[in-house]
């Protein structure tokens, strides 16, 4: 993939309110469920940005509310994060100096490979990739500016 879109400080450019737009599917079974809703990422006091994501997650035929929630700190070089659970439990490193990021995240036999890719100033994208044992899963979601 070409055409990435180099951001300088991964916190500056992921504040504030996103529409967000997700689909899950299960490459075992072939179902397909669909997420919708917002994600802000507000400052916290201690420096970074949390993020809250909320919205409908529709999944064979029943929807219901879903949410989570991030903390993104400042990361280890200058305009990267260290992408936390809401706990504080480490996730992966971010680093969109060049537009894109490649995280793994293992998760006791599964594997979790996300690829961020910042298109524009107000459009970026992740594909999730889960396997294991009982998993195999690609989560695809589109994330657009608000206001």
């Amino acid at each position: 993939m070409g055409d990435f879109w180099p951001v300088a400080d991964v916190l500056a450019h992921l504040a504030g309110r996103w529409h967000v737009q997700r689909t899950v599917r299960d490459l075992t079974s072939g179902d397909e469920g669909r997420f919708e809703g917002t994600t802000l990422f507000r400052p916290l006091p201690e420096g970074g940005l949390l993020h809250e994501e909320s919205g409908m997650f529709s999944w064979q035929g029943v929807a219901r509310p879903a949410e989570r929630t991030l903390r993104f700190l400042p990361g280890g070089s200058p305009g990267t994060a260290d992408v936390r659970f809401a706990d504080g439990r480490p996730f992966h490193q971010l680093d969109l100096t060049a537009g894109h990021h490649v995280a793994d995240h293992p998760c006791a036999a599964d594997l979790y490979r996300g690829e961020y890719t910042v298109r524009d100033a107000d459009h970026w994208r992740t594909v999730w990739r889960v396997g294991g044992p009982a998993k195999d899963l690609v989560l695809t979601t589109d994330y657009v500016r608000e206001g």
